[in-house]
C-alpha cells in the first residue's frame, strides 16, 4: 500500500475525529496539528512491518455546508 486516506470530521463533542477508508483505523484530537501527529502514531501502530506501512498519508476534511440554497 502506497497511500492511506482518512476522513476528518468535526467531532460533536469538540476537536476532530479521523477514520480511515478501508481500515480499522480511528483516532481524534482537539485541534487539525494534534490531528495529524495522532494519526501519524495511529499508522504506524496499526502497520507494525514497515513494509507494509503506507508512505503518504492524506486526509479528506469534511464541512458542513453553510445554509441552504
Amino acid at each position: 500500500m502506497t497511500e492511506i486516506i482518512f476522513l476528518v470530521e468535526s467531532d460533536v463533542e469538540g476537536g476532530y475525529i479521523a477514520q480511515a477508508l478501508g481500515e480499522s483505523i480511528i483516532t481524534q484530537a482537539d485541534d487539525l496539528e494534534s490531528l495529524k501527529q495522532e494519526i501519524k502514531d495511529a499508522v504506524h501502530c496499526h502497520f507494525i512491518d514497515e513494509t507494509l506501512r503506507p508512505k503518504i498519508i492524506r486526509l479528506d476534511i469534511v464541512q458542513e455546508a453553510v445554509g441552504k440554497q
